[in-house]
């Protein structure tokens, strides 16, 4: 019973923490925001790869068909968060900022045999920016004429982001070495962009847009994975994964506000985007090789379509403006890692010898278009270690901490550098065990 509350409890608080915002980047303010990393503690530190992962003290919700690689008595609990230091860089301008991220909560327990099962809270995208550029910009309210100047400021701002809630499993089938799974994903969240547009002269109005999406809707994700056997301890692995795009259940709006103070008068309009919005096709290919329970390593490479999803776009045409859906509006985003790791003995009694050593590296492509052209390209190294939690009560839980260095950057464009602080904790209890009595 305490361990079901206490579970309970660590929902409760990612459910609270999943409405913060995890980002400050400029970037966020196009599309749905910055995309999450959608990986966990114990990959964090190989920089996210797992398509081909099946760990049997780990959940893996990259490719849900390794849940069926998990112990049959125990319940895992892995719940993870992220501290960001990120510097922006602009025209030779630099500024600062520090942010924390709820990661994911999930759990997993073998169902029946062959079949494993997992659930959880995951972060889709987060929206979270709040910057303002100023002009001088030519006045003819007044006295016709050059000459007459007034400041133009505006400002940008956002907040929100996508989540989800998954429940999935993964069978190991009849045929040697394939297991295949399915996520099935409760999207939802809203996402809210504000632009300004203000002058230092009151006789000039005050512009306004607001755009506002609101989502529910789901998500599939397929997974497969085939393990082989070299040899009598190194086994090779290959993963796929599919998550088909489709619509969205979703009406984005523009609110367009003008105001001016001397003559309070205010119009507002309101659009709709008949069309709705989209989410893209996703491929997955990943491998990895494994040697003993020591070292294992992976690639993945990850092609997400966003080139053909539908999404709102504004556009002014004299006196007319249009909130229209339209494809291409974002790039098609490639995404390939490789990492790995290394542990000297996981049935070790020595401390040591159970630490579980970590790294890998990455590159993403951007899925959005910034000024009509395509966005900034993000480099990734990272660094971490697995910690065993040894005490009389509990052998297998373990405190995942890793390090992550991201360039994000682009010809023109602003430069993000960001450090974070990756913490993970895998709770492992052994909730199913029978006793026998002599």
């Amino acid at each position: 019973m305490k361990k079901t509350i206490f579970t309970a409890a660590l929902f409760a608080i990612s459910l609270n923490v999943m409405a913060q915002s995890g980002t400050n980047s400029p970037y966020s303010q196009f599309g749905y925001g910055k995309l999450s990393e959608q990986s966990q503690g114990f990959n964090r530190g190989m920089n996210g790869v797992g398509l081909a992962f099946r760990e049997h003290n780990q959940v893996n919700y990259l490719n849900p068909a390794s849940y069926s690689a998990i112990d049959s008595i125990t319940f895992i609990f892995d719940i993870g968060m992220s501290l960001q230091m990120t510097n922006f860089k602009e025209n030779g301008k630099s500024k600062n900022a520090n942010n924390a991220d709820f990661e994911y909560a999930v759990g997993s327990f073998r169902l029946v045999k062959n079949i494993g099962m997992s659930f959880g809270f995951i972060p889709y995208s987060n929206v979270g920016y709040n910057f303002s550029s100023s002009t001088n910009v030519p006045n003819y309210s007044v006295t016709p004429g050059a000459g007459n100047t007034t400041t133009n400021t505006l400002n940008y701002s956002g907040s929100g982001g996508l989540h989800q809630f998954f429940i999935g499993a993964g069978w190991k089938t009849p045929l040697k070495g394939l297991s295949i799974g399915a996520n099935i994903n409760y999207l939802w969240g809203d996402v809210a962009n504000y632009v300004t547009s203000t002058y230092s002269d009151t006789y000039v109005k005050s512009l306004a847009k607001q755009y506002t999406t609101t989502v529910r809707s789901y998500k599939l994700d397929l997974g497969l994975q085939y393990s082989h056997q070299l040899a009598n301890k190194d086994i090779a692995t290959i993963g796929l994964t599919l998550s088909p795009g489709h619509s969205l259940s979703a009406t984005p709006e523009c609110l367009l506000l003008a105001s001016n103070s001397q003559s309070a008068v205010n119009d507002t309009t309101r659009l709709t985007a008949d069309g709705g919005c989209g989410i893209p096709t996703q491929f997955g290919l990943g491998v990895s090789y494994r040697h003993a329970t020591q070292w294992l390593i992976g690639l993945d490479y990850t092609l997400q379509k966003w080139s053909s999803t539908k999404f709102p776009v504004y556009g002014e045409l004299g006196d007319r403006t249009d909130y229209t859906t339209q494809t291409n509006v974002f790039t098609d985003r490639h995404r390939i890692n490789v990492g790995g790791e290394y542990c000297r003995n996981e049935n070790s009694r020595d401390f040591s010898d159970r630490l579980r050593y970590r790294f890998g590296m990455g590159y993403t492509s951007s899925y959005l278009k910034v000024n009509g052209s395509d966005g900034p390209k993000e480099f990734s190294v990272s660094a971490g270690v697995g910690i065993p939690i040894m005490n009389s009560y509990n052998n297998r839980s373990i405190l995942n901490v890793s390090f992550q260095w991201q360039n994000l950057a682009g010809k023109g464009l602003l430069t993000e550098n960001t450090f974070l602080i990756n913490i993970g904790m895998t709770f492992n209890e052994r909730w199913f065990a029978k006793w026998k009595f002599d």
